[in-house]
């Protein structure tokens, strides 16, 4: 099951399970829209995977089963992809 974190590791921005701005890598590293597209062209720093739009989760199942309350901040990290 997703982790559904809730921040962006680039720039630290929420991202609340049910953004539609909120991309991962098949390792769930998380980064907002503006971070996967403009400064990583798409591919996580951590693995160099591709970077997918994270589904969203029901809201009735977010009840049972809830997002992740720990962040993940690396800014170091997300230097512009050449």
């Amino acid at each position: 099951m997703l982790k559904l974190r809730p921040n962006c590791e680039c720039c630290n921005r929420d991202l609340p399970a049910d953004s539609a701005e909120a991309f991962i890598c098949s390792f769930e590293c998380t980064f907002c829209c503006s971070c996967a597209r403009e400064v990583l062209r798409g591919t996580c720093p951590n693995c160099g995977g591709e970077l997918v739009l994270r589904p969203r989760r029901p809201v009735d199942k977010l009840v049972k089963y809830p997002a992740s309350t720990e962040r993940v901040y690396k800014p170091t990290g997300c230097q512009k992809a050449a």
